[in-house]
């Protein structure tokens, strides 16, 4: 396997354990639940790595940051459960898997699982989404969204879309049930990593909010805003974004 059909396959295949552990978890605790669907999607995800790319490093949000990833020439970056609010609420959808590879300063391949929609978005060609002739939708989260996402909303006189995890989110950009998706403060990389690979393979324009460029493999894991949107719309949103 490529790179790319590899972080097809562990984010899919991720996302289907997740989907077991669910319905195995269905009658326990919410905190069971989340606790259940973190570990045994990052033992899964680690394990994987290690038998199929046993020289690359991994950055993981339920692992320890090991320093050696600062040196190394490939590193996984991924999020085995984003959304883990979401996973634990039966019924709901919006929720994903996160599985990047950063090689070189530059994200080369990615995959976001929506395991509850049956659905794997995957790098290296990734469908632009469709036209839409409505008021630019900006997704949020569906509590305190960020005063910077209610702004952008004013000034294109858009609307907002409620959903769950950045992933989400970001897929709904991909996907065209969205058009912005901005957010201030309280991200890692593993948060966009993956969903901005694929973003980028569907054309979309990513940054941070003041425009300028993601970068990825840090010495510091956080990266607290992130811009994607269609591309005809970002000079507009940064014209705000960039003033917060």
């Amino acid at each position: 396997m490529n790179d790319h059909e590899l972080a097809e396959r562990l984010a899919t295949r991720t996302g289907d354990l997740l989907l077991d552990v669910r319905a195995d978890f269905a009658d326990a605790t919410v905190e069971e639940r989340k606790v259940a669907g973190d570990k045994q999607s990052h033992d899964f995800l680690m394990a994987e790595l290690a038998a199929h790319r046993p020289g690359d490093a991994v950055l993981s949000e339920e692992g320890v940051d090991d320093p050696v990833r600062l040196s190394a020439d490939r590193v996984w970056i991924v999020d085995p459960l984003d959304g883990t609010r979401e996973f634990s609420e039966l019924g709901r959808d919006d929720w994903a898997v996160h599985v990047a590879l950063w090689q070189a300063g530059e994200l080369v391949a990615g995959a976001v699982a929506l395991p509850a929609q049956n659905t794997t978005l995957f790098t290296p060609e990734v469908a632009a989404p469709r036209a839409f002739d409505g008021p630019p939708r900006v997704v949020v989260s569906r509590t305190r969204p960020p005063a910077v996402a209610l702004a952008v909303r004013d000034a294109l006189d858009g609307t907002l879309v409620e959903m769950g995890s950045a992933g989400a989110k970001v897929a709904a950009v991909i996907r065209g049930v969205a058009d912005v998706y901005v957010h201030a403060g309280g991200q890692y990389e593993w948060d966009s990593a993956a969903p901005v690979a694929v973003a980028r393979a569907a054309g979309l324009h990513t940054s941070r909010i003041d425009g300028s460029p993601l970068v990825y493999n840090s010495a510091d894991p956080k990266l607290p805003d992130l811009l994607v949107c269609r591309p005809e719309l970002a000079k507009r949103v940064l014209a705000v974004t960039a003033a917060q």
